[in-house]
């Protein structure tokens, strides 16, 4: 299934107004199960992190998680990379016009090449790695870019059910993707050896997490690639399903998970 067509579409769509863009990164959110355990970590991150520091969104892709960064507090800097130049541009435009241009700031770049050598308190990386072939390499330019004592948090598939996949014979539901998910001890030694001392891992969309995401992502996203029409029927798709969707991605993000289709990773320099 092609993604980025969906994702454009939604764009041009929400890119009208900011008030519009701000309700499509609330329905972001709410829909995406990641994003739930994303903004737990951040939550928790931030306890430890109340005056300035530098944070790097590394794929920032929409900007969701550099505007929920943003109001986090106004002391944090965020710098947003990403290789899709509409993307850079529509973000600086919406975050100059919410007045936060000095705040955060986006720019083009490849995760392949990019260091700033010690310049980031957190780093974050949010179904980027999955894209990209090179991934030790991203890994040891994450690490050098890195304050001492800076923390890397990722968010990817796992190879236990990840990009839908669950066989052999199976392929990932996002064409996008150069690897279906990353065994979680794989993905661990590879940090390990891009230079980082202490890693903690663990599994998101468990079995809650799985039934939600086919109930608010995968089925809608299906029906949009066989007819836009669908975009009509979307609302009433989700006042119906997404009290169920919400139970379930509650209970993923508050249940430690023996296995599960998505990984959150935290690695310290």
């Amino acid at each position: 299934m092609q993604y980025d067509p969906i994702k454009r579409s939604l764009g041009i769509v929400f890119n009208k107004h900011p008030f519009l863009r701000k309700m499509f990164y609330l329905l972001l959110d709410l829909l995406l199960l990641r994003a739930w355990h994303i903004k737990k970590a951040i939550r928790c991150w931030k306890k430890s992190h109340k005056n300035e520091v530098s944070i790097l969104d590394a794929g920032s892709g929409f900007g969701q998680y550099s505007y929920f960064l943003s109001k986090q507090s106004p002391n944090w800097l965020i710098y947003g990379i990403d290789v899709k130049t509409e993307q850079i541009d529509d973000c600086n435009q919406f975050f100059k016009k919410i007045n936060k241009s000095n705040q955060v700031k986006f720019r083009y770049a490849d995760l392949t090449t990019f260091t700033n050598d010690e310049a980031y308190d957190l780093i974050l990386s949010v179904d980027v790695m999955e894209h990209i072939e090179e991934d030790v390499l991203v890994f040891k330019n994450f690490y050098q870019s890195l304050k001492k004592g800076g923390m890397l948090l990722i968010s990817t598939p796992s190879d236990m059910g990840g990009s839908d996949v669950h066989g052999h014979n199976d392929h990932s539901f996002i064409d996008e993707h150069v690897r279906d998910g990353y065994n979680i001890l794989e993905i661990k030694d590879k940090l390990e050896s891009a230079g980082f001392n202490r890693i903690e891992t663990n599994y998101s969309y468990g079995t809650p997490g799985k039934i939600s995401w086919r109930l608010s992502m995968k089925w809608p996203i299906l029906l949009l690639n066989f007819s836009k029409v669908f975009f009509v029927l979307l609302p009433f798709y989700y006042i119906i399903t997404y009290p169920f969707s919400y139970l379930l991605n509650y209970l993923d993000v508050k249940i430690k998970h023996k296995s599960g289709t998505g990984l959150i990773i935290k690695a310290f320099k």
